[in-house]
């Protein structure tokens, strides 16, 4: 009986936390990532703000996500020797290799086509930001009033990390809806399950003690 009565209860908050992750916003906005070890990470900084070094390999990625735990990564698996073979080293410059991908048809605003892929290897100022590494290759790009990334090369042409609505998510491939992080579950699912345990753990207890 108390078996039943904590699979019940664990099944009904899994429910109720997969409905309402089921209904968060998507936001189409350019995502910002950093090469670690082989694997995209998800970067911390703005391109505004992040230094990389030189030997560095950096991406952008345009989709629909509802946040960083859920962002879809750049494709695509050149490494810097790669990208940067054809821009040869240069004394107090350093080389910043970038990988830009534009999303799929499914990601585009209303209108509008995604270009292909492409790399480009940015060879800067020792000090330069990704923001101005980018600006070296990949011209013109687009900020709003906050400096948010709006466009790469001018995609997209119009649009702002804006809303997406639900009808809109719907019609996009299961498998292109979300990727999860290198780094583990998302803190949201992480939260949930715990709560689930502690309740799960509390109902045993008050059964118990009635008994």
């Amino acid at each position: 009986m108390i078996r039943r009565a904590v699979l019940l209860l664990l099944a009904s908050l899994l429910l109720c936390a997969g409905a309402g992750q089921a209904q968060a916003a998507g936001y189409r906005y350019w995502s910002f990532w950093e090469r670690d070890a082989g694997r995209w990470v998800y970067a911390t900084q703005g391109p505004s703000l992040a230094r990389p070094s030189d030997g560095d390999v950096q991406g952008f990625r345009f989709a629909v996500s509802e946040d960083s735990a859920s962002a879809v990564r750049p494709r695509g698996t050149a490494d810097f020797a790669t990208i940067c073979a054809k821009t040869p080293a240069q004394d107090g410059r350093k080389r910043v290799a970038l990988v830009i991908d534009f999303g799929t048809p499914s990601d585009a605003p209303g209108g509008e086509s995604p270009p292909a892929a492409r790399t480009a290897c940015a060879r800067v100022a020792p000090d330069a930001t990704t923001a101005e590494a980018l600006a070296a290759v990949a011209k013109p790009l687009r900020y709003d009033t906050n400096a948010l990334l709006c466009a790469i090369s001018g995609y997209p042409r119009k649009g702002c990390g804006e809303q997406v609505s639900q009808k809109e998510q719907k019609r996009k491939p299961a498998a292109e809806q979300s990727s999860p992080s290198d780094d583990g579950p998302s803190l949201g699912l992480i939260g949930g399950i715990a709560v689930v345990v502690v309740l799960g753990g509390a109902a045993i207890w008050q059964v118990r003690r009635r008994g």
